[in-house]
């Protein structure tokens, strides 16, 4: 399966939509997307996963690369994620204490600006 990644923009956040299968063959198309926003100046940043299928290691490993990113620059970066299968990636890792996880576009841009 393909990888598909839709920017568009929501209460001053950057919202990338992720959709299908984020593995070792998909994953610099990610990382990508996510670095050339940062490097762009966009620091305040939603990743919505409710499209993933499939999250491998390698996608852990660039999630957490573009929050280092994006911390440092000052912002930060909110996942959304609703499948309790990939919910429990983070789970299982620990992620869950790292990564503010939230179940909206709505939700997450709420909740950063009350953070």
């Amino acid at each position: 399966m393909d990888l598909g990644l839709d920017l568009s923009e929501r209460g001053g956040y950057s919202v990338l939509a992720v959709s299908g299968e984020v593995d070792v063959a998909t994953v610099p198309r990610m990382r990508e997307q996510l670095h050339g926003l940062v490097a762009q100046g966009d620091n305040r940043i939603v990743v919505d996963l409710d499209g993933v299928d499939f999250l491998d290691s390698t996608g852990l490993g660039v999630l957490v690369g573009a929050l280092k990113r994006v911390r440092s620059s000052g912002g930060d970066l909110q996942l959304i994620c609703n499948q309790p299968r990939i919910r429990k990636v983070f789970e299982v890792t620990g992620l869950t204490k790292v990564f503010s996880i939230h179940d909206s576009v709505d939700q997450a841009v709420a909740g950063a600006a009350t953070n």
